[in-house]
């Protein structure tokens, strides 16, 4: 059984889906009767959905330390797995099974345009189609591998089993295959961002659902963040931050405080919002289900993240709406499309923000602390306090180290990264999570800082049932294999 790195088998990943070709009718066709991809306008449309049309967001969020039990209602069988870490193998909207095939969906069609670019080569300037394939390729492969794999290890990454990482369009149908280790995935993902990132420009009719070089530059600073090298984390971020970053975060005081719940939910996952760097329209049930699952932002959670003051001893600018079983920050709209009429049918999908300003700003303070910058990070702290605290006055209300170390303290044993944390870092790595937890939530990225300092988590229930804990190096962390796949020879992870 031969490792791949070809598209060929990314439909023995997602056979058992329906593809945007449709299933049956597309495989059974395989490789004869496609539409020929034979411009630029062509090559554009397919990178159209060149993104996971899905959400991550509900299991990622509800596997972290970020939600707690309401005792309001019966948890649904998603709410309860993901609650519980538990092995769930449907393929439903919003299951780890359904981010599975959008991502590999996704990369089917990066993978087309990349091929058919390389067929009309000379023609035409297809440079920023290619840039956004890339890119795009990159960013599917960076969701799957840290979900589906442990979080990078320079130590352990050459033997750490990771996904398959697919660089080819299908010309076979049901081939053996393998899973590429973490290192040979990041080496991937790495070689496609530097390829892809000089390429793309804003030149889009809506630049907030492509690649622009600002959302590239994004995209590289998490992977670098993840990856652990700071000096990149700082380039990229530093391409898109001006002199002045708190006046490019998004602006709750300003504009959000202003509108009305509506108002909000349909600003906060568009493209009008200047903050936002890259956006998805996600074929999900995630603005049903985000207030309402049992398992979520209960008192408890509120008073912890949102009630009580920062470090400065001001309150946090988020507005939590709802209240009791309903408790909820405004983030997730739907809109219905229509697929019959007459029965009254179709698909709910939500705008999700997939890379923003803000993350940006908290990854570059997180990487200056990591390289010893500890003014540079307060700085950069300091420009997100000001606009995510009430009556924040600059001559009154001084972030300083001392309050950071008091806030946050180092804790033996909490945060362990792979690569160490000395005592001051520790302070401000968890100071830049702990900011980062409040500013994402209900949006997943907690899960992964989880993952990435290896954090245990500790789920509770108000029945009085014993505790449940994700320890550190928990197998859990990594999500199992689609048993579809495990049935074609992909591994399993271990458990």
């Amino acid at each position: 059984m031969k490792k791949i790195y070809s598209i060929k088998n990314v439909f023995l990943l997602v056979f058992a889906t329906s593809l945007i070709f449709g299933c049956d009718d597309y495989l059974s066709e395989i490789p004869d009767n496609r539409t020929a991809i034979d411009s630029a306008e062509k090559i554009s449309e397919l990178l159209v959905v060149a993104y996971p049309e899905a959400s991550y967001m509900d299991m990622a969020e509800t596997m972290s330390d970020n939600v707690g039990d309401k005792n309001s209602l019966l948890p649904s069988e998603l709410n309860s797995a993901n609650y519980l870490w538990g092995v769930t193998d449907v393929d439903n909207l919003d299951y780890p099974v359904d981010y599975w095939n959008a991502c590999y969906k996704a990369i089917a069609q990066a993978n087309q345009a990349l091929f058919s670019i390389e067929e009309l080569e000379g023609i035409e300037d297809l440079n920023p189609q290619k840039g956004e394939a890339l890119l795009a390729r990159a960013y599917a492969h960076f969701m799957l591998v840290n979900f589906w794999a442990k979080h990078y290890d320079p130590a352990t990454a050459s033997t750490d089993l990771g996904i398959p990482y697919v660089l080819e369009p299908e010309t076979e149908f049901l081939v053996s295959y393998t899973r590429n280790s973490v290192q040979e995935v990041y080496d991937f993902i790495e070689k496609d961002i530097m390829e892809g990132l000089p390429l793309v420009t804003n030149d889009y009719q809506e630049p907030k659902f492509h690649f622009t070089p600002a959302a590239a530059k994004a995209f590289a600073a998490r992977f670098y963040l993840y990856k652990g090298d700071w000096d990149k984390v700082i380039e990229y971020s530093s391409g898109i931050l001006s002199a002045n970053p708190a006046s490019q975060l998004r602006d709750y005081i300003g504009v959000y405080d202003n509108l009305e719940y509506s108002q909000r939910i349909a600003l906060y996952g568009s493209g009008d919002d200047p903050a936002n760097l890259l956006t998805v329209s996600a074929n999900s049930l995630r603005a049903r289900s985000f207030a309402s699952d049992n398992y979520g932002l209960n008192f408890e959670k509120s008073n912890e993240l949102f009630f009580s003051n920062n470090l400065l001893g001001l309150s946090w600018v988020y507005d939590v709406f709802g209240g009791e079983g309903v408790n909820n920050l405004p983030k997730f709209d739907e809109f219905f499309q229509v697929t019959n009429v007459s029965a009254g049918i179709g698909n709910p999908y939500v705008g999700i923000v997939l890379f923003s300003i803000d993350e940006v700003l908290l990854n570059r303070a997180e990487a200056y602390a990591m390289r010893g910058d500890f003014d540079l990070a307060l700085a950069d702290l300091t420009s997100f306090l000001s606009v995510r605290s009430t009556n924040y006055d600059p001559a009154l209300n001084v972030l300083t180290e001392g309050l950071i170390v008091a806030a946050y303290p180092e804790i033996l044993g909490e945060y362990t990264p792979s690569y160490g944390l000395t005592s001051i870092q520790a302070s401000y790595v968890k100071a830049v999570a702990e900011f980062r937890r409040r500013e994402s939530y209900h949006e997943g990225l907690r899960w992964f800082d989880v993952r990435r300092f290896d954090l245990e988590v500790t789920h509770t229930f108000v029945s009085g049932d014993p505790d449940i804990v994700l320890t550190k190096g928990d197998l859990r962390r990594q999500l199992q294999i689609p048993s579809f796949a495990t049935a074609r020879g992909l591994e399993k992870n271990p458990r």
